[in-house]
């Protein structure tokens, strides 16, 4: 599974019989491909002129990206309202808290539809003389991510480095096949086509030993990581994209590389290293401020107690959540009174599912079992190269010409 010396001396030792299911695989594959290209492709051309093909996998890639803009266009925003008070405690230290009841009512989604309710909601906050009725702390544990397989690289190589699913290919690829260290060619990861989340058991032991020597005996967990695979039709023939040699770190390559071969070098591993790393330990906080009058807000947040696996690594995100419970809050012990310092109305309009990015539409397709890990780069750039969808602003939308082909079809 690994193209290393020892593992292909291994292989050529142990010759094993050829496994006819995955051949079979391929083959139904290949079928379907001629069965849906070689038949739709021709009816395309003859009746829709300027549409140049359709395919298993990149006609639902396409019909993705429609579906998600007819949904744009029929959303009808919903306006709603939200109360922010800024508390003081004694030692001057701010909090930001958010109106959660309104007199003794608990607020939902819309239940502050209009400018003039917000602004009587605010009115009462102000009015109010607040102090906290509540603290409660729960500890949190946060697990380190698997390793990475071809989807999960190509989306946090668009989040994190702005490459495109055919660029991280093409970096990986050569990372693969190796640069001259030492005099000697050296590949400097494991293959970069896969959807396997395991790793070799020399790999762990590397890990441990790599985490052990440049974070402390506190970062490695007790036991390995054992990691497995949640998508449908993961073949899992290799393992996860891994370097070959963990004590190569990134400082020591850096004079080997260029820098986009550096950069997405050093995230794999990262991501490799941080998925043997011990937990993350947080201890979550809810702060609740109630004036006696019915009205109570609101505020969440986190503290690292042990930072773990994200002293190393935190994966991106695609799109942004109202989730803020990532910030610190100062201490404050119940029956405190707090000084209300400023009260904010602020209007939202509920908001459209957002358009694909890269990252995000290589997560649908994976979830919904479409195509295999190394077909996901090239369907990108033939949906852009037959003009059915153009990127903008980082996010794919359709051109007439794909809704007109994801329509006739």
């Amino acid at each position: 599974n690994e193209i290393t010396k020892k593992a292909v001396l291994d292989g050529i030792a142990n010759p094993r019989e050829l496994d006819m299911n995955l051949v079979n695989a391929q083959q139904a594959r290949r079928a379907l491909d001629y069965l849906v290209g070689f038949t739709l492709s021709p009816v395309l051309w003859r009746k829709l002129p300027g549409a140049k093909s359709a395919g298993r996998v990149q006609s639902v890639a396409l019909r993705l990206i429609c579906e998600r803009e007819l949904e744009i266009e029929a959303f009808n925003p919903e306006e709603y309202w939200t109360i922010d008070a800024d508390f003081l405690t004694e030692g001057k230290d701010k909090i930001t808290a958010r109106l959660t009841h309104l007199n003794k009512d608990k607020l939902e989604k819309f239940s502050l539809p209009t400018e003039s309710e917000a602004k009587a909601a605010a009115e009462k906050v102000r009015a109010g003389s607040f102090s906290v009725a509540s603290v409660t702390k729960k500890p949190a544990k946060r697990n380190p991510y698997p390793p990475f397989t071809t989807s999960t690289l190509q989306q946090e190589a668009s989040r994190k480095l702005g490459f495109g699913a055919k660029r991280t290919m093409m970096v990986a690829q050569k990372l693969y096949e190796g640069f001259d260290i030492g005099g000697e060619t050296t590949g400097l990861i494991t293959y970069m086509r896969t959807d396997g989340v395991t790793l070799a058991n020399e790999a762990i032991d590397s890990c441990r030993t790599v985490i052990a020597s440049e974070y402390g005996d506190e970062f490695v967990p007790k036991a390995p990581r054992e990691y497995k695979t949640k998508s449908k039709n993961a073949q899992e023939a290799h393992e996860a994209i891994r370097p070959t040699d963990l004590t190569r770190t990134p400082a020591m390559m850096a004079k080997y590389l260029d820098q986009e071969h550096l950069k997405l070098y050093e995230l794999i591993w990262k991501r490799t290293i941080a998925s043997q790393m011990e937990s993350a330990q947080m201890e979550r906080t809810t702060v609740g401020f109630e004036d006696g009058q019915g009205q109570t807000l609101r505020a969440t947040g986190s503290v690292v107690r042990f930072a773990g696996f994200l002293k190393l690594y935190e994966e991106g995100q695609d799109d942004k959540t109202d989730d803020d419970g990532g910030k610190r809050l100062p201490a404050v012990s119940e029956g405190e009174k707090m000084a209300t310092d400023v009260v904010r109305e602020d209007q939202h309009f509920t908001e459209p599912a957002p358009r694909y990015s890269e990252a995000s539409l290589v997560k649908k397709l994976e979830e919904l079992g479409i195509g295999r890990p190394s077909t996901y780069a090239s369907i990108i750039s033939v949906l852009q190269d037959r003009d059915y969808v153009r990127l903008e602003q980082k996010r794919f939308r359709p051109e007439d010409k794909g809704q007109l082909v994801t329509a006739f079809l």
